[in-house]
């Protein structure tokens, strides 16, 4: 197990769900309250299923949360998509929240695929993680 903390995927995404917080205050009272929730919740899917997989006994089950978290991203950037749409997020945030999105999702896949390469090739039995993953980026 380790402190996902280290982890700067989980750190990205971190800092993108208080962005997505920040911006979903400014959503319009009544219009925007079911999109608001939509979006801080796959915001804070995204770290909060990497923290999950870190607490977990082996890779597999870490490797599925970080799908999860993947599916999130996704979710998060369609909610993004429909609230600029809608005119209710202006374009210059969009493209900057949107390319963070895209940088989670990249270090996500690439994590997942180095999961499970090494389960591959020294099997998947539970072990600690002790090494930080700063190398995913």
């Amino acid at each position: 197990m380790q402190d996902f903390r280290n982890l700067f995927v989980w750190q990205k995404a971190h800092r993108l769900t208080l962005q997505v917080y920040e911006q979903t205050a400014n959503l319009p009272p009544g219009r925007g309250w079911a999109l608001e929730s939509q979006l801080t919740r796959a915001a804070t899917s995204v770290p909060a299923n990497i923290a999950e997989g870190c607490g977990r006994a082996g890779d597999r089950d870490f490797r599925r949360f970080l799908r999860h978290s993947l599916g999130s991203a996704c979710e998060l950037e369609y909610h993004l998509l429909l609230a600029r749409d809608l005119g209710f997020l202006p374009e210059a945030t969009y493209a900057r929240l949107g390319s963070q999105i895209v940088e989670i999702r990249r270090m996500l896949v690439g994590l997942i695929r180095r999961l499970a390469t090494e389960a591959a090739t020294t099997g998947d039995s539970p072990r600690t993680r002790e090494k930080d993953e700063t190398t995913d980026s």
